[in-house]
This record gives C-alpha cells, sequence and structure tokens, in this order.
C-alpha cells in the first residue's frame, strides 16, 4: 500500500512545529479491593477470640491477643476454616491501578 500526497501548484506548506498538550499529564493511582474471604480473628495460643484494631490490618502487622497476651503477626491469628465464629472479619486483596 503506497500513501502519497497530493500537492498543489504553489508554495508548499511551511513546516509546523508539533503542537504539545497544555498543563500537565498526572498518574492517578486508583485503589481498587477485591473480598476473597470470610474469616475469623482467634488467638492461635488459646484460641479465644481476638478483636481487631479498627479500620484495615496487613497481614505482617502485629496483633495480641486480650486473654493470653500471646503476640504474633495478624496472618497467624486469622482462620479462613469451618465453622466461623462471631468475630467475622473480610479478607480483602487491595491493589493499585494507574488511570
Amino acid at each position: 500500500m503506497a500513501l502519497h500526497r497530493e500537492f498543489e501548484a504553489g508554495q508548499p506548506e511551511p513546516a509546523r512545529p508539533v503542537e504539545r498538550f497544555a498543563g500537565r499529564h498526572d498518574r492517578h493511582r486508583a485503589e481498587t479491593a477485591w473480598q476473597v474471604a470470610t474469616g475469623t480473628l482467634a488467638c492461635p495460643a488459646c484460641d479465644a477470640p481476638v478483636l481487631p484494631a479498627e479500620g484495615s490490618m496487613a497481614p505482617g502487622d502485629p496483633l495480641s491477643c486480650g486473654f493470653c497476651e500471646h503476640t504474633r503477626a495478624v496472618r497467624d491469628f486469622l482462620s479462613l476454616a469451618d465453622p466461623i465464629r462471631p468475630t467475622r472479619v473480610a479478607v480483602r486483596v487491595r491493589g493499585l491501578a494507574l488511570r
């Protein structure tokens, strides 16, 4: 396939500089979260239910049992097995997407 440009008689059109977009272009991060499971938090040492801190917690954050004062990472207290106890937590995976 050939591309041809037709020229009219007379002077050729002067070259124009490449135009730039006005203003800045920022990438914004949109946080998305997917709920992947529902689980419970229970002490791995004494099996007492554990109340999570307000807000979100990462798997590596420290957590302690209010009954026996056993301290480990949140992932050690999380149980996804049945039966689900009354202290239920939502397990979500977060990702950052550029838009």
